[in-house]
């Protein structure tokens, strides 16, 4: 018998999540621009569901230019005006300006870490506890809920999948050497 994890379980006719859940959580990610973008997902995440964002994923690639972060980086007064009225993505002035703010924090990293990867493996491995305070000291917009779902989204920290479900070695076959997880 197949066994999927509890989340997956409890939303079985919901596709977004399948498909996210067997293709994405937990996956590790190297390409910054796409850990800029689950970072910035999950700060929009906050206070709603899950399935909110994913259904909005679409409209968040489109109205950040693909997460570049040095296209976002570089937002002016007029881009933020533009995605505070982009009914398509979450219109919060905070996670707006966080986006924004967090791409040039990133930006920052790479003088010493070359890459927001290289500084997210510089860091590792780390409690929940302790990569909570690296990422507040380091992001905007980033408490304790937002960085556990980001660290397990990305495979930085276990948790993503139970063992017996079968995503589960599927993600384990592409953790780096280096991963607890």
């Amino acid at each position: 018998m197949t066994t999927y994890c509890d989340y997956c379980n409890s939303h079985p006719e919901d596709i977004y999540n399948r498909v996210y859940h067997d293709t994405q959580y937990g996956f590790p990610l190297v390409d910054d621009n796409l850990l800029f973008e689950r970072l910035i997902l999950e700060i929009n995440q906050a206070g709603l569901s899950w399935i909110t964002i994913l259904k909005k994923a679409d409209n968040f690639r489109m109205a950040y230019n693909q997460f570049d972060i040095d296209t976002i980086a570089a937002y002016t007064e007029s881009d933020r005006s533009r995605l505070l009225n982009d009914a398509g993505i979450i219109r919060n002035r905070l996670k707006v300006n966080a986006a924004i703010e967090n791409a040039r924090r990133i930006q920052s990293l790479r003088g010493e870490h070359v890459s927001f990867k290289g500084w997210l493996d510089s860091q590792h491995p780390q409690s929940l506890e302790n990569w909570t305070k690296i990422f507040k000291r380091t992001f905007l917009f980033t408490g304790g809920e937002i960085v556990k779902e980001f660290l397990m989204s990305t495979g930085y920290l276990p948790g993503a999948h139970f063992p017996d479900c079968p995503v589960y070695k599927i993600v384990l076959s592409k953790k780096p050497a280096w991963s607890t997880c």
